[in-house]
């Protein structure tokens, strides 16, 4: 969650950002969160993502249209990025960029869990490794090879690796090396030579080196593990929104779903 304001001269600054993991409950986080905010004070409010916008009584706009939002922000008539890459929990995804900043093809990674951040948590979960020291560990470690195709396979090699006692250090490292080639290969499918990378993922600086080693130029924003609600927080500042609704009807009824 991000929130922006708009100076006196018009310029625009981000003002505050909330990031936290719903462990697999968005709608309690999301309803906790706006019920410890003075939401009734911004000027605009909007949400954004797949498919728990469609669950909330708020304007809401299209994941790739906040991804653009960030990036005119953020980019600017800067370097000219060719594609920007979500790598995120649940999903890995393209977004190939047009020469005006627009997005032109979205291009999504295969359905399998695997290689993405929650399965990347999962894991690491799994075989005792906090977040930190795994991505910590991975760096001084070679790679234990695991496969990307499935996450059952992925997943068993993990638990086989340990079992007969590769270090978890490599299996982590393995994991990271693997998460990068499924970059790799959404990447190749436009060509890309200077890609920026957004997510939470893109904090995984082992897999980013690991990337950097195979796509000549990757940008990693600071905006990076919020950029989609940067965007439509940015949105919301130029439109109008709905009202924001009484804490009790936040949330659509089950039949309108």
């Amino acid at each position: 969650m991000a929130t922006v304001k708009r100076d006196h001269q018009g310029g625009v600054s981000i003002e505050d950002v909330f990031l936290k993991v719903h462990h697999g409950n968005p709608q309690q986080l999301f309803e906790s969160t706006i019920a410890a905010m003075p939401i009734q004070e911004y000027a605009g409010v909007a949400v954004t993502g797949r498919k728990f916008r469609h669950l909330v009584n708020l304007t809401s706009i299209p994941e790739p249209k906040a991804v653009e939002e960030a990036f005119l922000h953020v980019n600017g008539k800067g370097a000219q990025v060719q594609a920007i890459v979500s790598a995120g929990s649940e999903t890995f995804m393209l977004y190939q960029l047009g020469r005006d900043g627009r997005i032109s093809t979205v291009h999504a990674g295969n359905k399998c869990a695997s290689g993405t951040g929650e399965f990347f948590l999962q894991q690491i979960k799994r075989i005792g490794i906090g977040l930190e020291d795994a991505v910590r560990l991975a760096r001084s470690e070679e790679p234990y090879e695991v496969s990307g195709r499935c996450s059952v396979f992925c997943k068993s090699d993990c638990t086989h690796a340990t079992n007969k006692g590769v270090p978890k250090e490599r299996v982590t490292a393995g994991l990271c090396l693997m998460m990068a080639g499924k970059i790799v290969e959404l990447v190749k499918k436009v060509s890309s030579d200077h890609v920026m990378v957004i997510g939470g993922c893109a904090l995984n600086t082992v897999m980013i080196d690991h990337l950097r080693k195979e796509v000549p130029q990757v940008t990693i924003p600071d905006a990076a593990p919020y950029f989609e609600a940067l965007g439509c927080a940015l949105w919301a500042l130029d439109n109008d929104t709905a009202p924001v609704p009484d804490i009790r009807l936040l949330f659509k009824p089950e039949r309108d779903t």
